[in-house]
């Protein structure tokens, strides 16, 4: 009997509650300004049904008749290709018998005699050789043009059968595709190749506007899915690549010779390996569809307005009387929601006062769950509590004035402070307080977070993020102040300007990991270096700045601290299970001596620095004419920018001179050198050695080198042009190019525009740019041997290779580096060094060439130990192309006198 009367207490009001809720929902569902729009929802969906079916029915419609279109297109440009094919293929049988039975010579008199020569002013028919040269053609060409590197000559040539073969579109400014047959000889034997070429806009002459409209596709594309003619208006385009699909059905996508959207369908051509295809524009076949659909759409648009203005009258009405009922109980259920739920702490305090008004305490009415979170005290154990009794701690550090000032003149206040006797102490808080009817509102927020965040932006703001040293923008601030003590006290300010030397080397072969590593472990080493007033910051890079302020006006003063940083650095670091040793340039100004402000110490400080590079591992104090020097390095790359602009043209001050190769065994000039001269207008000729390393610096080697690549390759062929003896031609590509995407691209331009065979070009690259990314270097340079260009490593023996790296690159030739050369008749290192490289390159299948052979000696031993080239001032100095026309002619005859 206890068992089942104590529990129904406890199910008896949650089964109540349920009904209450239901009740309430029932009811407000029963409201009008609810169950009118219900109704008025369920119309609008019929209406919108209803519409939207008959669209989907005329869309269907529409797409069906559009795919009827393009099958009914392509049938007709089936048959007319057909019959186009046919009379092609027709002229190539002729052309055939007409060799066979009158000779190449005679065919065509005789076809013309015949009448079956096609017109020629869109079909050029001609006879190849077995050799590839033109023997005769309709309408005339030159005649013993060879056309041996046609694809469709090298098809017959290489593969038996009477198949006709067709190429892709073909040439720039008078496109056209080949249609050819093989000829055999009475013994069955390639005796050449009958074509005719066609016009590619031909096969696109029955576009008509009025079936396939402005935007439609009409085309021939081969089995391979090239394009050999597409025609979209009035735009007749060749050589894409679309995707065939299945014969006799339709499809819509993207054929892919423009971005438009089509219906098209394919149509495999009999006895060619071809494909018709049709194209219908899907904007223009549905236009009429999309405007149908507009009016349907405009319609049920227009009575769902209606309906819904009529509806929102009535409940608006409707609405306004049950607002005013739950106006006042929503904003209780808001606030108390919104109190629980927010992640500040609300104190709401009832103001206890004296019998003269004055504020005595306050009373803590309610607080919310922050609250609790953040006092350690339970809601019902600060309730009517007190805040003196409960919150002592508080009305010693201001809280209370605040509290008290805004009850008595009912101004809202705010401030922040950092609380110690929280359950968790040193924690930054800010507090709001605001009145209200007998007492204030404390909303009190925890902001230590946004207090942290601040501290860490601050921090990042003027540090570098990598070292922790302070930035660039913090040593401005610094050695500002340190320019205005040293003004008021008399004293001297001295700046440091430091760049590591073979940093890059580490960060390029190791990686930047590694060159990160680096960097932190010597800025902390520099660090220890000095005093503790001393500023030492990370400028960006490689680069650091020492600011020392409080100095002497002595220089000499500097020298022993300044040592004490250049053998810190220098001393080696293990960075990747590796170590390394890297050293720093220094360039030392003084304030006021130097500079009176801190741009002017730090551009003077920069430029000594660059003055102390010139040595490495030193450090250098300004002078004035180094900013002459930096001054003249920018005169040259305004000059160089200037000269490059009038290139190519007579106005062009670049020139190039081509130093002759000879063939240690037989004496024979087999190959030349491309040299780079600058001639200016106003210094006379300048040597490479001035402007090269500043075009590399500014990224002008880029536009440089492709205009000694194309002019070289230009020369070339004009020598090939004059009927001399064919010369190979090397050409030098810098790191920076070598590194440029486009490299490769650019090689292929120069070859192709100047017509020069890939095999009489030789690119030169030196070991250091092959080995800042090896695997990458290597793939490029496998694809510039693809192209049939030959290779070689200029300056070998300089670099850093190792030998497994060598035997993977694509190469043909070392070159000794002229510095092993110099000295090879007196130094055995150098002639250990020479014999080494010689043997090397021998056992890889390489040919060996020295550069900068000046002597007799020095070939004499080159020669004596297996060398096979040379180049220098002993045969020849780098000389203009006329001169080495000459030597070329000369050569040429006595080979022939011979």
């Amino acid at each position: 009997m206890d068992g089942p009367q104590s529990l129904a207490p406890i199910a008896a009001p949650p089964a109540r509650a349920r009904r209450t809720a239901m009740m309430r929902l029932l009811g407000r569902g029963l409201e009008t300004h609810v169950a009118l729009p219900l109704f008025a929802l369920l119309l609008v969906a019929a209406l919108w049904l209803a519409t939207l079916h008959m669209v989907r029915q005329e869309e269907q419609a529409a797409r069906a008749a559009a795919a009827q279109a393009t099958l009914e297109l392509v049938d007709t440009y089936e048959a007319q290709m057909a019959r186009s094919l046919s009379g092609i293929d027709q002229t190539l049988r002729v052309l055939q018998y007409a060799v066979e039975m009158n000779g190449p010579g005679a065919a065509l008199g005789a076809m013309s005699a015949k009448g079956l020569l096609p017109p020629g002013v869109v079909f050029q028919v001609a006879i190849v050789g077995a050799d590839g040269h033109i023997l005769a053609a309709n309408p005339s060409v030159r005649r013993g043009s060879d056309v041996s590197n046609s694809p469709w000559f090298a098809v017959h040539r290489e593969r038996d059968g009477n198949a006709p073969f067709v190429s892709e579109t073909i040439g720039r400014h008078e496109p056209h595709v080949v249609f050819s047959r093989r000829i055999n000889d009475g013994a069955g034997r390639f005796a050449g190749v009958a074509s005719v070429a066609v016009d590619p806009a031909f096969f696109t002459s029955s576009y008509e506007y009025s079936r396939l409209g402005a935007r439609g596709l009409l085309g021939v594309a081969g089995e391979d899915g090239v394009v050999r003619a597409a025609r979209v208006g009035d735009e007749v385009s060749w050589g894409q690549r679309i995707a065939l699909g299945r014969p006799e059905r339709v499809a819509l996508g993207r054929v892919g010779v423009d971005a438009a959207l089509r219906y098209a369908s394919s149509r495999p051509l009999n006895g060619f390996p071809l494909v018709a295809v049709v194209g219908l524009s899907e904007t223009e076949q549905m236009a009429a569809f999309a405007q149908q659909r507009r009016t349907w759409l405009l319609g049920a648009g227009a009575g769902t307005a209606l309906l819904v203005l009529a509806v929102s009258l009535v409940s608006a009405w409707s609405w306004q009387l049950a607002k005013a009922r739950r106006r006042e109980r929503l904003a209780q259920e808001t606030y108390a929601a919104a109190s629980e739920a927010s992640l500040d702490a609300f104190f709401v305090l009832r103001t206890v006062r004296a019998h003269d008004g004055a504020v005595l305490d306050f009373l803590i009415e309610t607080t919310n769950s922050r609250a609790e979170q953040l006092t350690g005290l339970a809601k019902e154990r600060m309730q009517g509590k007190r805040m003196s009794i409960l919150l002592p701690t508080y009305l010693g550090i201001g809280i209370f004035d605040d509290l008290a000032a805004v009850a008595s003149d009912g101004v809202a206040r705010e401030a922040e402070w950092l609380a110690h006797e929280l359950p968790h102490p040193d924690r930054w808080l800010h507090r709001q307080v605001v009145p209200v009817e007998g007492g204030v509102v404390a909303i009190v927020r925890d902001i230590t977070e946004r207090k942290l965040a601040e501290q860490r932006i601050r921090h990042l703001a003027h540090h570098d993020d990598l070292t922790g040293l302070p930035n660039r923008s913090l040593l401005r601030d610094r050695l500002g102040q340190a320019i205005r003590d040293a003004e008021r006290k008399g004293g001297s300010v001295g700046l440091a300007f430091i760049d590591l030397d073979g940093f890059k080397l580490v960060n390029d072969g190791l990686g930047h990991n590694a060159g990160d590593e680096l960097l932190k472990v010597v800025g902390a080493r520099m660090g220890r270096c000095l005093r503790r007033n001393d500023t030492l910051a990370r400028f960006g890079g490689d680069e650091f700045v020492i600011l020392l302020p409080d100095l002497s006006s002595d220089p000499l003063a500097l020298t022993p601290l300044l040592e004490k940083v250049r053998q810190a650095v220098t001393e080696p670091v293990e960075v990747e299970g590796q170590e390394v040793q890297v050293s720093c340039s220094m360039g030392v100004v003084l304030y006021p001596r130097d500079g009176q402000d801190a741009n002017t110490l730090m551009m003077n400080a920069d430029a000594a620095m660059y003055r102390a590079k010139e040595n490495k591992n030193s450090f250098q104090f300004y002078a004035s004419e180094m900013n002459a020097s930096v001054e003249e390095k920018l005169v040259l790359l305004e000059g160089m920018r200037s000269a490059l602009d009038a290139c190519p043209g007579k106005a062009c001050q670049f020139q190039l001179l081509y130093q002759p190769k000879i063939d240690l065994r037989t004496g024979r000039l087999f190959g030349v050198e491309a040299l780079i001269r600058w001639n200016h207008p106003e210094h006379g000729m300048i040597s490479p050695l001035r402007f090269i390393g500043l075009a590399e610096e500014s990224g002008l080697i880029v536009p440089l080198g492709e205009w000694v690549l194309r002019t070289a390759c230009a020369q070339g062929q004009a020598w090939r042009d004059a009927g001399l003896p064919e010369v190979a031609i090397s050409v030098n590509v810098s790191a920076r190019q070598f590194e440029e995407k486009r490299l490769v691209e650019r090689i292929d331009g120069a070859l192709r525009d100047s017509g020069l065979p890939p095999g009489l070009l030789e690119v030169e690259v030196t070991e250091s740019s092959i080995m800042r990314d090896l695997a990458r270097a290597v793939d490029k340079m496998r694809e510039i041997e693809a192209m049939g260009v030959a290779l070689s490593i200029d300056d070998f023996g300089t670099g850093y290779s190792s030998l497994s790296a060598l035997k993977s690159f694509p190469i043909s030739r070392l070159k000794i580096d002229k510095s092993f050369v110099a000295d090879l008749a007196h130094s055995q290192d150098d002639q250990a060094i020479a014999m080494a490289v010689i043997s090397l390159g021998h056992k890889l299948d390489l040919r060996v060439i020295a550069e900068g052979v000046e002597t007799e000696e020095q070939r004499d031993f080159l020669r004596a130990n297996d060398c096979d080239e040379m180049q220098g001032y002993l045969y020849s100095r780098p000389v203009p192309p006329e001169r080495i026309a000459e030597l070329l002619a000369e050569q040429g005859a006595a080979r022939e006198a011979a």
